[in-house]
């Protein structure tokens, strides 16, 4: 249990990073040499870690105890380009990913002193 915050921080960066090389493919496609070969290599791998975000997403916040509209919010960042780094980091700032040493957000709606 202790590995799927890392692993939810490693997916969302990934994810952001290939949202970076599938956006150069393109201009690389559209503007520059209309060659496809960058949309053929950064289309798939953005899709599969896209696909990976989504399921450690839900895993990460099965873990974690989040409440449903912070996990709704986490998964509609997957469609924004570099969304997922910024829920990420947000998340982070809350407690919600990392040690759990506070979890101000959490699903059981318990508050902790």
């Amino acid at each position: 249990m202790r590995r799927i915050p890392a692993l939810f921080v490693a997916v969302a960066i990934a994810e952001a990073v290939s949202w970076a090389l599938l956006l150069t493919g393109m201009f690389f496609k559209y503007v520059v040499v209309h060659d496809e070969i960058g949309v053929k290599i950064a289309g798939p791998l953005h899709g599969a870690l896209f696909m990976a975000y989504l399921a450690v997403t839900v895993v990460q916040a099965r873990a974690a105890g989040w409440r449903w509209w912070v996990t709704l919010v986490a998964l509609a960042c997957s469609v924004p380009p570099f969304a997922t780094v910024v829920f990420e980091r947000w998340a982070r700032s809350r407690g919600l990913v990392g040690d759990g040493a506070s979890r101000p957000l959490q699903m059981t709606g318990t508050h902790r002193d």
